[in-house]
């Protein structure tokens, strides 16, 4: 069997974009119109940060009103909110937004979202980037294996982009299960896809049955120090699910367990993309000498929020 490599993609602690703080001026009982509400948001995403801010603000506020975006009558956007409006949109105060409007766009798809799936970043959208230019230069059908599937981010952009390719996802969450199946119905790539209730590290003969000769591992792992969780923004560490975040000690209690099964499951020249903390790189490689024949990190590369990037060879 030859060497298969490793590919690492880097991305710092804090994350941008995805989450915000509301603060209120006013309280559940005060009352207002729906145009007054949207500008509250809108001031509220400027102020953290969020691109397109307008819009932004207009779809939390026509999901409360029960509209797809605030292409409702002028008369609705005057109209004073009901309080039982008003209690909802206060239930938003520091709630992730992706989850309010249900939805999010990722890449080319747009994916339904629920508490407490791990919500994608745009920052991982690089990543498929790089395992889409590899999987266009493989021949056939060739089959990719997700490792903490979550939404289906990953696997359904590939699926997508690329008619010729199949896809397994696997995670340890129920809803992330449940939710990928779901959006790969809603996509229409369910045919291509099989999802499965596994977890790596308790049920590693279980991988071994159902995965062999895949072309492509990819996973954004729980990759976070334990020690570091506390330091998360706290619409994360409330609503989202810990289990995608905390790697335990040294953030590597997943990936350790991706990178044993990985020779046993991938084709001769397969690959795996991990998406990991900037500490992991020399970790992992000096775990992997030690630990795992026929592996060994090839290239390491980080996130738009670093200039720098290392190569290395098998």
């Amino acid at each position: 069997m030859s060497d298969v490599t490793v590919s690492v993609w880097t991305r710092p602690l804090r994350w941008q974009g995805c989450l915000v703080v509301v603060s209120w001026k006013t309280s559940p009982s005060d009352i207002i119109n729906a145009r007054q509400a949207v500008d509250i948001w809108r001031k509220r995403f400027e102020l953290n940060g969020v691109t397109e801010p307008d819009l932004s603000s207009q779809y939390i506020i026509a999901h409360v009103l029960g509209a797809k975006t605030v292409s409702v009558e002028q008369v609705k956007l005057s109209a004073f909110l009901t309080q039982e409006e008003t209690q909802r949109i206060w239930k938003c105060i520091l709630y992730p937004y992706v989850y309010v409007i249900e939805e999010w766009d990722f890449r080319d798809v747009t994916l339904k979202m629920k508490p407490p799936v791990f919500i994608p970043r745009p920052e991982t959208e690089e990543l498929v980037e790089l395992v889409l230019t590899d999987l266009q230069r493989k021949t056939g059908s060739p089959l990719c294996l997700e490792v903490g599937c979550g939404s289906g981010a990953i696997s359904l952009s590939l699926l997508k982009h690329l008619p010729q390719v199949r896809a397994i996802a696997l995670d340890q969450s129920v809803e992330a299960v449940e939710l990928t199946r779901e959006n790969a119905l809603r996509l229409g790539l369910q045919d291509r896809l099989k999802v499965y209730h596994v977890d790596v590290i308790k049920d590693a003969e279980t991988v071994l049955k159902l995965c062999s000769n895949v072309a492509v591992l990819v996973s954004n792992p729980p990759y976070l120090f334990s020690e570091d969780m506390p330091s998360l923004e706290p619409e994360i560490l409330r609503f989202e699910d810990h289990a995608a975040l905390d790697g335990g000690k040294d953030g590597l209690k997943v990936i350790r367990a991706i990178l044993t099964l990985a020779p046993q499951i991938l084709s001769d020249d397969g690959c795996v993309y991990l998406e990991v903390d900037p500490r992991h790189p020399q970790l992992i490689r000096d775990w992997l000498e030690v630990n795992v024949e026929w592996l060994r990190l090839a290239e390491t590369r980080h996130d738009i929020t670093s200039r720098s990037v290392h190569r290395a060879q098998c």
